[in-house]
């Protein structure tokens, strides 16, 4: 009974993080081993962008009239952007002042759950930092007192030693990397700050303390690894803002260092996604599996928000509701996009394949492009603590389509995502082991035995072979549907061989298997030489 009694807490502390989705691997701290990228990122930048946009003018109208509700429910987001709008605007400055100086600290840091319910309020941290940053100097606008106010009570993490761990785990888990993002960061920003205006006390100094080369390291190791929660709904979104203040208001080293991320992470946006919409594999949560949009994570708020500054900006560029808390941070930070990456995310201008590497237990990405379509692979679940969501194989075209029911798409086998291998993309090629959904307004231009093909814009045929436990689908640069099904039909016109391989235009065979394991590619050979399925070790990023 003793021994059971010493042990217990570490059983529920593990077993309660397990319950909430918390990883117990060191994928976060230590590098996997996999090939390195040689794919270069871009960092260019020329283009002389916009300081304002009808997009962001609204979106700071929308913060700078939303109510200053109760600060112990609403302070973890709401407030502290309803705060930034009001500032940002120099609206309502009494009250957005008076409102500050009476609140105190509603909870502590780091990731909640049962053991720590008062969690989460590095997400209150993060958000008070810009406004400190941008107005702390402002006394017409931040008071005196409240800027006192904030820097010796609401922000409670200072000096240099980082918390790694979620609170109350005896150390044995390693929190996420947006917490560890939004709180070191935040605690490096309030060292930062009080020791550029004059405090000799060493708790301040990032240097010596140490923290700035742990900031550092784990910057560096988000880049050559790429993120954890990759594409995470809603995780992303705020690691992306934590990296946005170290991006905006960090020393110069850190700055360098989060920009690099930051360019790599929206250069991937850029490859896989399709005039603003994408369908990616996330890691993080499984609640969200079910959401459809094309067009409503955050990171597609960021990006639209982004774009409106752009010389090139689309026009009647619009945010989901649900993303403005996070569209907020490119109404006033000073990072922008390098030439090529907005380039990209506004057209793609030539043919390109891509695979983007998540590591050991993750699911790869893999994208097949060019000018006015884009083939995603959904990605593949790894088992219940890998916590990803594989999704279907989409072809995204320049129709305006916003739900994954507009467009066509296909997965397998079954309808489950826990039971599917969707990594079934090759260039200009999808391969699934279930039928391929067609959105009911398509209309096929030429049809036979085995094909039918669709005509969807210039210069661009979608062919479809589509059975109960087989989907291919094929992007030809035609405007002859008739031409490309007849070329199609002579082929790869036999049914059963359709099953386990395709003949290319090009001459090339290459072989897959739709119920291949879920730590293998599905697609194994190319002219009968074997290809590299294993996708653990992929690079972060690769063109080949």
């Amino acid at each position: 009974m003793q021994r059971l009694s010493t042990f217990s807490p570490i059983l529920v502390a593990l077993l309660s993080c397990w319950m909430l989705g918390f990883s117990l691997s060191t994928a976060y701290g230590e590098p996997a081993d996999r090939k390195s990228s040689a794919v270069e990122i871009p960092k260019t930048r020329t283009l002389v962008w916009q300081e304002s946009s009808e997009l962001t003018n609204k979106i700071l109208e929308y913060w700078a009239d939303h109510p200053l509700g109760d600060w112990k429910s609403e302070g973890k987001m709401r407030v502290p952007r309803a705060l930034m709008g009001r500032f940002a605007l120099r609206r309502d400055l009494d009250a957005a002042n008076a409102y500050l100086l009476q609140v105190k600290p509603w909870g502590n840091v780091g990731s909640t759950w049962s053991k720590h319910p008062e969690g989460d309020y590095d997400f209150t941290l993060a958000g008070l930092v810009p406004i400190l940053f941008l107005f702390g100097e402002d006394p017409n606008v931040l008071f005196p007192e409240t800027r006192t106010h904030l820097l010796n009570v609401l922000m409670t993490e200072d000096g240099g030693d980082p918390l790694v761990t979620v609170p109350r785990t005896m150390g044995l888990v390693r929190d996420t990397e947006n917490h560890l993002l939004m709180t070191e960061g935040s605690r490096f920003l309030k060292n930062r700050w009080m020791a550029l205006h004059g405090s000799e006390d060493p708790r301040f100094d990032n240097t010596t303390n140490g923290l700035e080369l742990w900031l550092l390291d784990m910057l560096e190791n988000l880049r050559m690894e790429g993120l954890y929660e990759f594409n995470s709904i809603p995780y992303q979104g705020y690691t992306l803002t934590a990296l946005l203040n170290l991006e905006a208001f960090g020393s110069p080293r850190i700055r360098r260092s989060a920009r690099r991320v930051l360019d790599q992470l929206n250069w991937k946006y850029a490859i896989g996604s399709l005039s603003l919409r994408r369908f990616p594999p996330f890691r993080r949560q499984y609640r969200h599996a079910t959401t459809t949009s094309l067009d409503g994570d955050y990171h597609t708020a960021l990006m639209k928000t982004w774009m409106s500054l752009s010389p090139d900006s689309p026009a009647n560029l619009e945010v989901h509701a649900g993303g403005l808390h996070h569209a907020l941070w490119a109404c006033w930070a000073p990072y922008r996009l390098p030439d090529k990456t907005a380039k990209w995310i506004l057209t793609k201008p030539e043919e390109f394949y891509v695979r983007i590497g998540h590591g050991p237990g993750a699911s790869p990405e893999i994208y097949s492009g060019g000018p006015g379509y884009l083939l995603s692979a959904g990605g593949v679940h790894r088992g219940m603590m890998s916590q990803i969501v594989s999704r279907p194989i989409t072809l995204l075209l320049d129709d305006g389509a916003t739900d994954l029911s507009e467009v066509l798409y296909l997965a397998g086998p079954g309808t489950a995502y826990r039971g599917w291998n969707n990594t079934g993309v090759w260039r200009n090629l999808a391969v699934a082991g279930g039928p391929v959904q067609i959105p009911q307004s398509w209309t096929p231009d030429a049809t036979g035995p085995n094909w039918r093909v669709f005509h969807r814009g210039e210069n661009l045929c979608v062919a479809v072979h589509s059975r109960p436990d087989l989907g291919i689908v094929y992007v030809s640069r035609s405007d002859d549907a008739q031409i490309v099904a007849k070329t199609l039909e002579e082929t790869n016109g036999d049914a059963t061989q359709l099953g386990e391989s395709f003949l290319t235009p090009g001459g090339q065979r290459i072989s897959f298997d739709v119920n291949a394991k879920q730590d293998q590619w599905v697609f194994f050979s190319l002219n009968q030489e074997p290809l590299d399925r294993e996708f653990d070790t992929w690079p972060s990023l690769s063109d080949e």
